[in-house]
């Protein structure tokens, strides 16, 4: 049970819904890992929108929608999550190949963008950041932290956490596809209040390659970026959910973020009240509302 308990919270901070996108190609730039939607406006700014684990493009939907007017959108869908082909995030680490073709799909396309990432992709988001300052003009991270082992124990290392971290991964490979289709419902209760995000959620859970899923999960649990934080100088919006229902010791969990954020120089932190980790479907209004007014 305590792996349930632990596959629960690793799923309430990086899981996400289904649904696909067309690929498209900056200045003839072909994806190994990703595909990416062109949508909004041409001749506006450039924005990149980037979901999380098991997550689907269309995460961003209601956003993209809202944003489209004033900005040219680029949707990625990464490959392996919610049906899309596996691709090159079949074998190997993904992360950082992820980031490295984020890189070159913006280089390609001569853009200097706003990236925008949740969960999984927030911390994408950040690695693309200190890795390529130079690439990006904000960033937006919606429930994200910079080394996911905090949700455990603020003392927490990649080196302790790890051996407890394979295990939840052999688990979600070995499991039979009926039980882990079975365990859903339940998980998506603690990461969405939202009726029609939680359905989408789950169909995108069942919908991933069990392995790229597992896969990125492990990678993302060993990825400690605080050490860099630093030297991550670009504006930054950090939006957070909070669920009096869900986090009971409020003052412990506002620490959480601001801890994990506060070497970062250029950082606002924003609580987004009554939701939980998809803001996007919990509280759409507040979310775009601090975006628009970040961008502007």
């Amino acid at each position: 049970m305590k792996y349930l308990r632990l596959i629960a919270t690793l799923f309430f901070l990086l899981a996400g819904i289904a649904l696909l996108v067309v690929p498209s190609h900056a200045a003839g730039f072909a994806a190994t890992r990703f595909t990416v939607a062109d949508k909004g406006t041409a001749g506006k700014p450039d924005v990149i929108l980037i979901p999380g684990l098991a997550s689907s493009s269309a995460v961003w939907d209601a956003e993209a929608r809202l944003l489209a007017p004033n900005y040219r959108l680029h949707i990625v869908q990464m490959n392996g999550f919610a049906g899309a082909p596996a691709g090159a995030n079949a074998t190997g680490p993904i992360l950082p190949g992820v980031v490295e073709e984020l890189h070159g799909y913006i280089v390609a396309g001569k853009m200097h963008p706003v990236v925008i990432g949740h969960s999984l992709g927030g911390l994408l988001t950040l690695m693309l950041a200190d890795a390529h300052p130079e690439d990006v003009a904000k960033l937006v991270i919606v429930d994200s932290l910079p080394f996911y082992g905090l949700v455990f124990d603020p003392n927490a290392t990649v080196e302790a956490i790890a051996p407890q971290g394979k295990v939840i991964h052999d688990q979600i490979v070995a499991m039979p596809a009926d039980q882990f289709a079975a365990m859903q419902p339940m998980m998506v209760k603690s990461m969405v209040k939202d009726e029609t995000g939680g359905k989408a959620v789950v169909a995108a859970d069942v919908a991933s390659d069990r392995t790229v899923f597992a896969n990125a999960m492990l990678e993302d649990l060993q990825t400690d970026i605080r050490p860099d934080m630093a030297k991550i100088k670009t504006p930054t919006l950090l939006l957070y959910p909070y669920d009096a229902t869900l986090q009971h010791d409020e003052a412990k969990y506002d620490a959480l973020y601001k801890s994990a954020y506060a070497s970062m120089p250029n950082v606002k932190l924003v609580r987004i009240d009554d939701s939980r980790h998809f803001i996007m479907y919990d509280r759409p209004e507040k979310m775009d509302a601090a975006i628009e007014g970040f961008l502007k």
